[in-house]
């Protein structure tokens, strides 16, 4: 080989030993805390001389394998691999067997090469969580059959292994050599690099706020590609809020490797998308006796994931036609892909989830890992979704009337521990008309909690001996109660309960996330450097709170490329978008959107605070200016809607688009040149005032000291700002922002506003 290359025994075995079919059809598994705690008991049934996790290695050419095989009784000269399971052994699928006793031979090997011995006693432990029996599956086998087992698998994978390590070495060769793909830098995208550039190399986190138009993208990119082979990192992970953003990355991308020489780049891309738009059969089950591309999967994944790397460009078309031309599922040929790309581009949900596909791989494989993350300013928000649950209780009721017999006592007794609650909480079902449906609870109520424990632990025992009853509705009952109580044993500060009641039977009772830092902290560590980049960043305090982030961040803001004179912000003092003056303010709105319109007619966007603000506003405009074009956002518009209604934006036409602050059209949207002339924002874009947002409010308070702040006028002024940086776009661009409310003229208002802005009359 080349160079020398390491692999744990569980990836070998994984790369070398799996066959036959894809099967993904739900059975009830431990968790990986049971998992250990099963381990556990298997060690504490054995004698005192039994070593447990015994740490084992060896090599073979240049091959070096690793691992910890669970247990070595010296005595018995038995070598044990425990497996935890629920249900009928008998219901394991055949190549998962296989990949077990192909893992135990591998620590065989291991163990006979180690200690000089001429054989060893083989045993598969299979440990039943629910009932605790042991099935003990046991082969002796001598020191030459598993050596040459081990031989065979690492022959198996040394062709791969020295595959990468030549793609690594032509890899971080051509980035050390590469060179910006542009003749110059845009003003300012060459300070936005070398800020990346300086963060990578000293393994620390960057908050980057950068103007739209100067190039994020590219600026962020190419820094830490350079950085690539320096430092060294093993995997750069691009994640994206939204598919646009993916796009962008991939262009970058895609210029990058085709600017360097008359070969393109040895750098492999992936794309990750979700399952379901990945799926070329939506309406099958995900195994081989019901899709066909699961049927075979990993006796085809050789194939398909050699020619998967030899193309190297792998978005989503790609990835889908290398995926198809070899009979395989697109979406598990990128989850394995994800182990040998350079950079993946996709979600953010892929780094900072609780079950993170990125983030595990790194972890399992010790990856030194650069991160860039997109439109950062969403993160907060992202990440409060992340490690927030419910529990729905007209699922609840609707799955417990079909549910089986068997499910009867556990269910009735999570029915009795709601009512408790909606009586604790003053939402009893049979409650005064009128009573506010919504509550939050001082404290999580313990007997609801422990009782969703048995429903979920009760379903799983269930399935696991009676997997016929596996019904949809069931399965969403007990992924619901599995989640809600794992975020239930790390309830603190970060969190809050509350309970949402809008009728009889539908109650959703909830563990809502306010401070993700608790949770992302150790996700930030975990990588060698993150970069967090948008153009709205500001302030920086309010991200390294609420996030998270180390406290070595740097925080830098790149100078706007753009002159004052290019936008007109002007602030309307005579109207007030506040709840209570809602009604009186739509005709001074309307008024002042037609007169900027007819003084310079073109495209524009107006921003609003609720569909129902919208709507109100719309219909005045259309009565009082027939003659304007108008178009509106509407709730729930699907994809090819919200394409129309870009689509309309066309150079040199004239309209106003009416739309939602914070919606599909707030940010993320390029409209460059005469497509887009100016923007009236009717709101400040502040959360509603309400039990939770105080409750969140106290908290931050509490914790922060700046819940107000923190709460209301920070993501007010966040979203604010995305929206008028629709209007320039480029160093060309000329245009109007309005800002339609009195309170934009305070200076802590106008202290969260672009310092670049022109903020000169008050009033037109």
């Amino acid at each position: 080989m080349r160079s020398a290359y390491r692999i744990a025994v569980r990836a070998l075995c994984d790369f070398t030993a799996r066959e036959g079919d894809l099967d993904h059809r739900f059975t009830p598994a431990p968790s990986a805390q049971e998992g250990i705690e099963g381990h556990t008991l298997v060690a504490s049934r054995r004698g005192p001389d039994y070593l447990a996790e015994l740490p084992l290695s060896g090599t073979f050419e240049g091959l070096t394998v690793t691992g910890r095989a669970d247990g070595f009784d010296p005595a018995a000269n038995r070598l044990e691999e425990v497996k935890t399971h629920r249900g009928s052994l008998e219901r394991m699928a055949d190549n998962q067997r296989a990949l077990h006793w192909a893992q135990v031979k591998v620590y065989g090997a291991l163990l006979c090469a180690e200690r000089g011995l001429e054989k060893v006693t083989l045993t598969l432990v299979y440990l039943d969580i629910a009932s605790g029996k042991e099935t003990l599956l046991s082969r002796e086998a001598s020191a030459d059959e598993l050596q040459a087992f081990f031989a065979d698998q690492c022959q198996r994978f040394l062709a791969w292994a020295e595959q990468e390590a030549d793609h690594r070495q032509r890899r971080d060769s051509a980035l050390q050599s590469s060179r910006f793909p542009h003749a110059a830098f845009r003003p300012g995208q060459r300070e936005l690099a070398e800020d990346v550039y300086k963060a990578t190399s000293t393994g620390r986190c960057l908050l980057a706020q950068a103007p739209t138009g100067i190039g994020k993208t590219m600026a962020t990119l190419f820094p830490m590609l350079t950085a690539m082979p320096r430092q060294p990192l093993d995997r750069i992970a691009f994640l994206t809020m939204k598919t646009p953003g993916r796009r962008l990355a991939l262009d970058a991308l895609a210029t990058l490797r085709s600017s360097q020489s008359e070969e393109p780049q040895p750098l492999r891309v992936l794309e990750l998308v979700a399952r379901e738009k990945a799926c070329e059969y939506p309406d099958r089950a995900c195994h081989g006796e019901s899709c066909p591309l699961a049927a075979g999967f990993y006796d085809r994944l050789p194939a398909a994931r050699q020619a998967a790397v030899e193309q190297a460009w792998l978005d989503r078309g790609a990835l889908r036609e290398v995926a198809l031309e070899h009979d395989v599922c697109p979406y598990y040929l990128g989850q394995e892909l994800a182990r040998w790309a350079d950079v993946i581009v996709g979600d953010v949900n892929h780094w900072f989830d609780s079950h993170a596909l990125l983030h595990g791989l790194a972890q399992a494989n010790d990856w030194r890992t650069g991160v860039l993350v997109d439109e950062a300013h969403n993160l907060v928000e992202r990440a409060r979704g992340m490690y927030s649950a419910e529990l729905d209780q007209q699922r609840f009721n609707r799955t417990r009337r079909a549910a089986p017999k068997a499910l009867t006592r556990p269910l009735g007794r999570l029915a009795r521990q709601w009512q408790a609650v909606f009586k604790d909480a003053g939402l009893e079902e049979n409650g005064e008309p009128g009573k506010p449906g919504y509550r939050l609870l001082p404290t999580l109520p313990d007997k609801l909690v422990a009782a969703a424990q048995q429903v979920g632990a009760a379903i799983t025992d269930h399935l696991g001996e009676h997997p016929e009853d596996a019904t949809l509705e069931l399965q969403e009952l007990l992924f619901e109660s599995l989640a809600f109580c794992r975020l239930a044993e790390r309830f603190g500060e970060h969190s809050l309960c509350d309970l949402t009641r809008q009728g009889r039977g539908r109650a959703v009772l909830g563990l809502r996330n306010l401070i993700p830092a608790d949770f992302l902290a150790a996700r930030f560590s975990a990588a060698h450097s993150v970069v967090l980049f948008s153009a709205t960043l500001t302030p920086a305090h309010y991200y390294r709170d609420l996030l998270g982030l180390p406290e070595n961040t740097v925080w830098r803001e790149v100078a706007s490329p753009f002159a004052a004179r290019q936008l007109e912000v002007r602030i309307r003092r005579d109207i007030s978008t506040r709840f209570r003056d809602r009604d009186a303010s739509i005709k001074p709105i309307v008024a002042a959107m037609a007169q900027q319109y007819q003084c310079r007619p073109g495209h524009y966007l107006a921003f609003f605070s609720s569909f129902a603000y919208l709507e109100a506003a719309l219909a005045r405009f259309r009565e009082a200016h027939p003659d304007i074009p108008v178009f509106g956002q509407t709730r729930g518009m699907p994809e090819a809607q919200r394409e129309d209604f870009l689509a309309r934006f066309m150079p040199g036409g004239k309209g106003i688009g009416f739309a939602v602050l914070g919606g599909a059209f707030a940010e993320g949207i390029d409209l460059p040149g005469d497509r887009l002339i100016g923007a009236f924002i009717a709101t400040l874009g502040l959360p509603p005032f309400n039990d939770f947002n105080e409750a969140l409010k106290a908290r931050l308070t509490a914790r922060f000291g700046q819940g107000d702040d923190y709460t209301y006028r920070i993501p007010g002024m966040i979203k604010v700002v995305q929206a008028a940086g629709r209007v320039i776009r480029s160093p060309d661009d000329e245009g109007v922002v309005v800002l339609m409310d009195d309170r934009f003229a305070q200076a802590s208002v106008r202290a969260l506003l672009p310092s670049w802005w022109s903020l000169g009359n008050p009033n037109p």
